[in-house]
């Protein structure tokens, strides 16, 4: 008697979940990344905010090119003063260029941090609101999902979601 309850019981969670209905849905981030409206806006406006300082560099990284082709075309008939000069100038023109450069990829890394986070908020947002409202239990993303098939695919309800509510 006893066995027969414990078998009845050890069995019992195994039909409640195979009773249950359980709705997964899938999102593909890749995806909603390379598709949303907000995405590309986002990398328009950092670009509008870093050319100014992308095109200081190109412009300083010229102007070492010139310093250096100076040198190797004319440092053999000059003094050896005028060779020291130059040759500090190319130390000091490329220390700055790299010190700027460091800084100009921090300082773009920051605000693409930023842009991004705001975005995987407003994402999130919607895909939890999608869930809701369509009764999805569960769902998942690319990043850890070997199969995915169209039927629990919400990717294209999201990706419209965020489109009209640009």
């Amino acid at each position: 008697m006893h066995k027969l309850l414990a078998a009845t019981i050890l069995t019992l969670p195994l039909s409640l979940v195979q009773a249950a209905e359980l709705k997964i849905g899938f999102v593909s981030i890749a995806k909603i990344l390379s598709s949303a409206p907000q995405a590309e806006s986002a990398s328009k406006r950092l670009e509008q905010e870093f050319a100014p300082r992308q095109k200081g560099l190109v412009e300083a990284q010229k102007s070492l090119r010139r310093l250096e082709e100076k040198l190797a075309k004319d440092g053999a008939v000059m003094s050896d003063s005028q060779r020291r000069n130059l040759e500090g100038d190319i130390r000091n023109q490329a220390r700055e260029l790299k010190r700027t450069s460091d800084e100009f990829r921090e300082d773009f890394n920051l605000r693409r941090n930023e842009e991004l986070g705001k975005f995987q908020k407003q994402v999130l947002d919607v895909i939890n609101s999608v869930a809701k409202e369509e009764g999805f239990d569960l769902v998942i993303n690319d990043g850890a999902t070997l199969y995915a098939s169209p039927q629990v695919d919400a990717t294209d309800k999201v990706l419209k979601r965020l489109t009209t509510s640009r």
